[in-house]
């Protein structure tokens, strides 16, 4: 059975992996899996600004609709916009149409249930299934769907986000960077309705600037809009505003790991923080879990890298509070994925009632040095965890590393690439071993040459 939903959702290339056909089989095939009786239920579609969202909107609906469902199209929206309309409102199923962070070519089809979370592995693998299964009898006449237009839905949302704040953000000067995506107009309008000054950047999306030089993965000029305008804090969000990197007074980087380290202690402060544990993955910094530690506060990760796999932590073990360095930050006493305004607000909340600058706050953490490179594999078949060069090259960097550092080697579960991340004390020597690990990747998956073992890195074999 061909394999379609990577770590959130189903994702490719528009109009090649994911093309107007999948997506109408896409529809039909979530109505069989998740509609006990398609007729009469709903289902609500949101979308980012990207260019294909149009086509691949209209197949998903037609799919839908070809099996009874009504579905509302609620246009452009934040994707936890879409988890929370599906959890609060009358939709039986929330579907984004969104790349997230990926550049323009790439789009995406993400499902929630009615309770507002992704779905379970086992019910992807159910659709996965009957997309290769011809539908029977399809309704005729009345027992077809609608397609209702209701972009005014999206103020439900916006009520919603501004009731997390703390405290109204009067006389607050901010500086927000929409990655011309989802967040465009909904989190300026957020932040102006609670009082802030805002200044924004980048949000005149145009269907193909998406990400283009900005957002959460390009925050410099952000950053150094904060620094021009004295602004108390940046903001930088990604193309569907799940995630927010922020700055500090000062123009200064503040990515998840600090934004968890500052809402750990904030809400472990208020009491909380049940457990005082906090869930991450894998990438997050060292740095982190020894400010936490520091304070008493559990740093509990997965293996897995994605949000879903901190949120399904994070129901195991009752925390409220988890997310990723790349500013994927869940707080379950408001939402059921990563939102970026949300996110945002309880860290300006935490500033204005401690009376401390976020430069001072976001310090807690000191991070050790970490260098993320990727390989891109488009179209390698070979599973690199079997290739034994490539083994062996992982077994010798961590040798290298052991007790000062760590090395992690993952398929990245949205684009075709191997992320390698390499953490210690000596950045020279990180990007040395991170060099040395892509070439060997690169080697082993291009081509077939025969193994041979190596020694871990050294100097003359660095590589960037």
């Amino acid at each position: 059975m061909t394999s379609y939903f990577g770590t959130d959702g189903v994702r490719g290339v528009a109009n090649r992996e994911l093309t107007a056909d999948l997506a109408l089989r896409l529809g039909a095939a979530a109505a069989r899996a998740l509609l006990s009786r398609p007729h009469g239920v709903s289902v609500l579609i949101g979308r980012d600004p990207r260019i294909s969202g149009d086509m691949l909107e209209s197949a998903l609906a037609a799919g839908f609709a070809s099996h009874g469902a009504d579905v509302i199209l609620v246009g452009i929206i934040p994707t936890p916009g879409v988890a929370w309309l599906v959890r609060n409102t009358d939709a039986d199923i929330g579907c984004v149409i969104s790349a997230s962070h990926n550049p323009l070519e790439y789009n995406g089809i993400k499902f929630f249930g009615p309770d507002g979370e992704k779905l379970p592995d086992a019910t992807e693998r159910r659709i996965e299934e009957l997309l290769e299964v011809p539908p029977g009898p399809l309704p005729t006449g009345r027992g077809v769907g609608r397609f209702l237009r209701q972009p005014e839905r999206c103020r439900d949302y916006i009520e919603a986000v501004k009731a997390t704040a703390r405290q109204r953000l009067d006389g607050m000067r901010l500086v927000m960077d929409c990655a011309n995506g989802a967040a465009y107009e909904i989190a300026p309008r957020v932040f102006r309705e609670l009082g802030a000054e805002v200044l924004c950047l980048s949000a005149s999306p145009d269907g193909v600037n998406i990400n283009a030089g900005c957002g959460s993965l390009h925050p410099e000029d952000m950053l150094d809009a904060v620094r021009r305008k004295g602004a108390d804090a940046g903001l930088a969000f990604d193309g569907d505003a799940d995630r927010v990197v922020m700055a500090t007074e000062k123009g200064e980087l503040v990515d998840g790991d600090r934004i968890m380290a500052i809402c750990a202690l904030d809400m472990d402060a208020r009491g909380r923080l049940p457990g005082r544990r906090v869930v991450a993955t894998v990438m997050s910094n060292m740095g982190l879990e020894r400010a936490l530690s520091s304070h008493g506060i559990i740093l509990d990760r997965v293996d897995g890298v994605g949000d879903r796999y901190v949120w399904e932590r994070m129901k195991a073990t009752g925390a409220t509070l988890g997310g990723e360095k790349s500013g994927h930050i869940i707080l379950s006493d408001y939402t059921t994925t990563g939102d970026g305004m949300v996110t945002a607000l309880q860290v300006l909340g935490a500033m204005q009632e401690s009376g401390r600058p976020l430069s001072e706050m976001a310090a807690v953490v000191e991070e050790m040095p970490q260098v993320l490179e990727g390989v891109r594999v488009e179209g390698v078949r070979q599973d690199w965890r079997d290739d034994p060069g490539i083994q062996e090259a992982i077994r010798g960097a961590e040798e290298r590393l052991r007790g000062r550092g760590r090395v992690h080697v993952r398929a990245s579960g949205t684009e075709p690439l191997i992320r390698v991340m390499a953490e210690g004390p000596d950045e020279a020597e990180l990007r040395e071993i991170t060099g040395v690990l892509c070439a060997v990747i690169r080697e082993r998956l291009c081509s077939a040459q025969p193994f041979e073992p190596q020694d871990a890195p050294h100097a003359s074999a660095a590589g960037h």
